[in-house]
């Protein structure tokens, strides 16, 4: 078994190192052929980063091919070795890796710049079970943090931690969105942290045959929350999104496509100028093309732009910090 499963990651090592045209090194990246890295098939990252991928490769003469992906922390991991030349990324886990904290303990990466911050991931905490209505009733519960040591797993560490609790008040599992969803539907967890742009596939599945709720964070936790990692913001999602009784408050965090400083200026350029100047189109194909927004594009301050990036925002009047 451990046998084939290293052959599965040398084979999608490969795949990954072919996509992007023929190599893992730099040259790959001014050869206008970029493999971008998502996230899970059932999530947003990999959702809209498709959708993103074909225009940008319809519109330009840079083709990139959307990769699925471990999320936030393999895609840094998987650009910093050259296999991906662009990445889908949590706001936290970029500063995590570019600062060598957390995930990142004394390993920093910082060999990639930001292209644009793109939507908010709310922090979803999901149950079957209406009884558990504030983080304080996930106390001995059996509760999905996330695949070990990734961005989710941080984030439900940090929401527990506002709440006065540790991985050790709960029975935690590490399970990916879709695998929270299927132990949600069995019976064999209380709830599950899905930290994504909602809607969420993976929930939206899961709401279409159960009902679904959403446990709120309050005002108080909130404040505590943002005054220790300053990195998120209060969010609320619509009750319309899941149609669950009532709107659910929370917290959220940027999600941001970043790239390899050695990807070409041109390059860089394409990308984000694709994304902005056809957003209605990018709309129409996914919902989180609605959230676009120049001014939060450009909001990034802990890890410097691409100079292509910032040669297309300097178009529209906008200074942004680079290397």
């Amino acid at each position: 078994m451990k046998k084939a499963i290293a052959l599965l990651a040398v084979l999608v090592m490969v795949a990954s190192i072919l996509t992007a045209g023929g190599s893992g090194e730099s040259g790959s990246s001014s050869s206008g052929e970029l493999s971008f890295g998502t996230g899970g098939d059932q999530g947003t990252y990999y959702g809209f980063g498709s959708v993103l991928a074909q225009r940008i490769s319809s519109e330009t003469d840079t083709k990139v091919t959307a990769v699925v992906s471990n999320g936030s922390q393999d895609n840094i991991e998987m650009m910093d070795m050259g296999y991906y030349q662009l990445g889908f990324v949590q706001s936290d886990v970029m500063s995590y890796a570019y600062d060598g904290t957390n995930l990142f303990e004394g390993n920093p990466i910082a060999d990639f710049s930001t292209i644009g911050a793109l939507y908010m991931e709310q922090v979803q905490i999901v149950t079957l079970n209406p009884n558990i209505k504030t983080v304080a009733d996930l106390k001995g519960k059996t509760v999905s943090i996330g695949s070990s040591g990734s961005g989710v797993y941080y984030n439900a560490i940090d929401v527990l931690g506002a709440y006065g609790l540790t991985e050790d008040d709960i029975t935690p599992t590490y399970q990916s969105f879709g695998d929270s969803v299927d132990a949600l539907q069995d019976g064999k967890i209380d709830a599950a942290f899905v930290v994504a742009g909602a809607p969420t596939v993976a929930v939206s599945t899961l709401a279409s045959s159960r009902d679904v709720h959403l446990v709120s964070i309050d005002d108080e936790h909130i404040d505590a929350l943002i005054a220790s990692s300053p990195y998120y913001s209060a969010y609320t999602i619509g009750s319309s999104v899941y149609g669950t009784d009532e709107d659910c408050q929370t917290v959220a965090i940027a999600a941001v496509v970043i790239a390899r400083d050695d990807v070409s200026d041109d390059a860089a350029y394409d990308v984000i100028s694709t994304i902005f100047n056809d957003r209605e189109a990018i709309a129409a194909s996914h919902n989180k093309g609605n959230e676009l927004d120049l001014a939060f594009a450009s909001s990034i301050t802990n890890v410097p732009y691409h100079p292509g990036a910032a040669a297309y925002y300097a178009e529209q009047g906008i200074t942004v910090p680079v290397k």
